[in-house]
């Protein structure tokens, strides 16, 4: 009888295998997108109208007038897009760790909630007007962070699409990037600048407000990931920034003079 021979033991990561990873992860993910930001961003510096007379919409209708294959392709689009973490989860597993190695679980519910909580009210604040600053000074596009159209649903893709940007980016970004740069032996403030640099590309599409206010955001956040080594603060916290700056521009936009 024939029998398998057993499985050759899985490769040790090495720096060289570490740099291969990460260029394969973020080509597929936020790296594309920076990319894509990049091009945007060129198109509305060349374009006629200053640049807050543009608009970068950032969660829009699919499909204008059909509201039922709108909600499809939103929630398609939200799944799609947070793929990625998957693929992280699974190379993670693959070098014997896991999720939990980056700080992605539910072993410390109150805390992370806490400081999620009281970063997301640090930066919220902060990040809004240093958004209308920006604006006022004509070198940001006027950001809408919902278009969707006035159906039940509204509320509820403008909340998942928060915590889907703040799943993908605090997993990629902040855990899984300064996690593996650690092991390839890149010194933290060497690491912290990359990860805050990449954060920021990929907001280039907003303008360079955006630019700017995410690098920040990605230095400040990347540090407190390498001092915490927990990851679920930081999605706490994106999560919470979103969902209010989302579902708060939904209620306020043409009700408030202050709001672009």
């Amino acid at each position: 009888m024939r029998t398998e021979s057993p499985a050759a033991p899985l490769q040790v990561l090495t720096p060289r295998l570490i740099r291969a990873e990460v260029l394969v992860v973020f080509s597929v993910s936020l790296g594309a997108s920076g990319l894509v930001a990049l091009v945007r961003l060129i198109g509305a510096l060349t374009a006629p109208k200053e640049l807050k007379g543009q608009r970068a919409v950032l969660v829009g209708s699919m499909a204008p007038g059909r509201p039922w294959l709108d909600l499809t392709l939103q929630l398609v689009d939200i799944a799609i897009s947070v793929a990625p973490v998957a693929l992280v989860a699974y190379l993670l597993v693959r070098s014997g760790e896991s999720l939990r190695t980056i700080g992605v679980d539910f072993g410390a519910k109150g805390r992370d909630t806490v400081r999620g909580a009281l970063l997301a009210a640090a930066i919220g604040g902060t990040g809004l007007a240093f958004y209308l600053a920006v604006w006022a000074v004509g070198v940001n596009l006027t950001v809408v962070p919902g278009q969707l159209p006035q159906v039940w649903w509204q509320v509820p893709v403008l909340l998942l699409a928060a915590a889907q940007n703040g799943v993908l980016e605090e997993v990629l970004v902040a855990g899984y990037l300064l996690h593996r740069l650690g092991q390839a032996g890149w010194g933290p403030w060497k690491a912290l600048a990359v990860s805050s640099l990449l954060r920021g590309s990929y907001h280039l599409y907003q303008g360079f407000g955006g630019f700017v206010g995410n690098v920040v955001m990605g230095l400040v956040f990347g540090r407190l990931y390498q001092r915490w080594g927990r990851a679920m603060p930081l999605i706490v916290a994106h999560t919470l920034i979103d969902a209010v700056a989302f579902v708060g521009y939904a209620l306020l936009h043409g009700h408030v003079s202050w709001l672009p």
